[in-house]
Formats: structure tokens, sequence, C-alpha cells
């Protein structure tokens, strides 16, 4: 089990700092939808930032046995940006469909 939490955990930490990177280095990409005008980029590259951190915030601290208590900390900062940018973007939505987080509230 230990193991799998293991996995689990490098794979979160993978997918966030893939994201946190791809707000930094690609942000012309995803200037065009509605919900990312309301930040300026320098707003979305600080954010990216705070994700590749807490991605590495998520591994090394119990990796090394270092401070496992950021490891908690990251993953409730992880859950804060995840529930606001959501509502960032159900507000900036137009319409009521699957794709909106708002419609499972």
């Amino acid at each position: 089990m230990n193991i799998l939490l293991w996995v689990l955990q490098g794979a979160l930490a993978l997918h966030v700092f893939a994201g946190g990177a791809y707000k930094i280095v690609k942000f012309e990409d995803i200037a065009a939808m509605p919900a990312v005008a309301a930040i300026p980029s320098s707003g979305w590259a600080a954010i990216g930032v705070v994700e590749m951190l807490c991605a590495l915030m998520l591994i090394i601290p119990l990796a090394m046995n270092w401070m496992p208590a950021l490891t908690p900390f990251a993953a409730a900062v992880l859950a804060l940006e995840s529930f606001a940018l959501a509502a960032l973007y159900a507000r900036y939505s137009l319409e009521m469909s699957a794709s909106n987080p708002l419609v499972y509230v």
C-alpha cells in the first residue's frame, strides 16, 4: 500500500509540475480563454511557479525525511488553488454544461 501511495503521489507531482510549467512557458496558448484575461500574465506565471514548488514539496520532504510537514501543506495549497481556479473558470463560463464546474454544485 505504501508503494501505491508513493506512485500516486509521484504521478500527482508530475501532473502539477507539468501544469505549472505549461502556465509559464506556453502562456500564449491559453491566453485565448476568457477566464485567463481576468489575471495578468505575471499572475499566471506566479501561479505556475507556486504549482511547480508545490509539486517538488509533494515528493522531496518525505523522500529526504526533511520537514515532512511540508508535504500536506503543499497538498492543501494545491487544493485551495484548484478550487480558486475552478471558481474563476466557472465565473467566466457562458453556459451551464458538463464542462462547467458549477453544474455539480
